[in-house]
């Protein structure tokens, strides 16, 4: 029997277990966030961006992606190993947007209206994986996509935060600041990288934007200790083993 792509085939018969569903906890509520997909912006900070050796023309330049899967989401206050295959593991803070509303080619006006909440976020990278995937100029899988590299905090949903445009966002490594930034510092708002990534792609409920890193990006080695936080969202924390 030929199943189309677009079928769901509803059946206990499974090769093996399914893996459980993937969920991060929402701040005053008993119920949990279903995470969906991870979507990861690079470069929105023009100060990041000239750090890895860019710049931005907002005027010509559109936000460009890349994705992590669901075996990356590691709640904060976590202790993980130093990933697997890399000698330069390092740090990035984001602000997270939680979408509970679906859509396909959403007007940025409307934009809001899906936006579930906030969260504080480490994108952990492999910086000399991506390197060599830059260098090579193949994809960056290997350096952005690995378990445990989408950090995330509790929820808080926006009735509570109201709607987030500025506002600091902070790293710090055993209680050094290394980041510091400003959400009104990012090229590409919320709102309009809701807008453009819905061109792309249907955005569903459980969906997660981490909207990018401020400059300041840097090696961790084990042992070591990352807070972050998010003015009016909340705080992060992850060891490293």
């Amino acid at each position: 029997m030929s199943v189309s792509s677009n079928q769901k085939v509803m059946s206990n018969n499974y090769l093996f277990e399914p893996n459980p569903s993937v969920s991060v906890p929402i701040r005053g509520d008993d119920r949990r966030f279903p995470v969906n997909r991870i979507f990861c912006v690079g470069r929105n900070y023009q100060a990041h961006a000239a750090e890895m050796g860019d710049s931005i023309d907002k005027s010509t330049a559109e936000p460009f992606y890349f994705i992590k899967d669901l075996s990356a989401i590691c709640e904060s206050g976590s202790t993980i190993p130093y990933s697997a295959g890399t000698s330069d593991l390092q740090y990035e803070m984001e602000w997270v947007v939680a979408i509970h509303k679906g859509g396909f080619e959403i007007e940025e006006a409307q934009a809001q209206e899906h936006i579930f909440g906030y969260a504080c976020g480490l994108d952990m990278t492999r910086r000399d994986l991506q390197q060599k995937g830059k260098d090579k100029r193949r994809p960056w899988d290997l350096g952005k996509n690995f378990e445990n590299a989408a950090v995330i905090s509790e929820i808080v949903p926006v009735t509570t935060t109201g709607v987030l445009t500025a506002g600091p966002i902070e790293l710090r490594v055993n209680g050094e600041t290394q980041q510091t930034g400003d959400l009104s510092d990012l090229i590409w708002n919320a709102s309009e990288l809701i807008a453009h990534l819905s061109k792309f792609y249907t955005l569903q409920p459980g969906d997660l934007i981490y909207t990018g890193t401020p400059e300041g990006v840097g090696p961790v080695v084990s042992g070591d200790k990352i807070e972050g936080c998010v003015a009016g969202v909340g705080s992060i924390e992850l060891t490293i083993s």
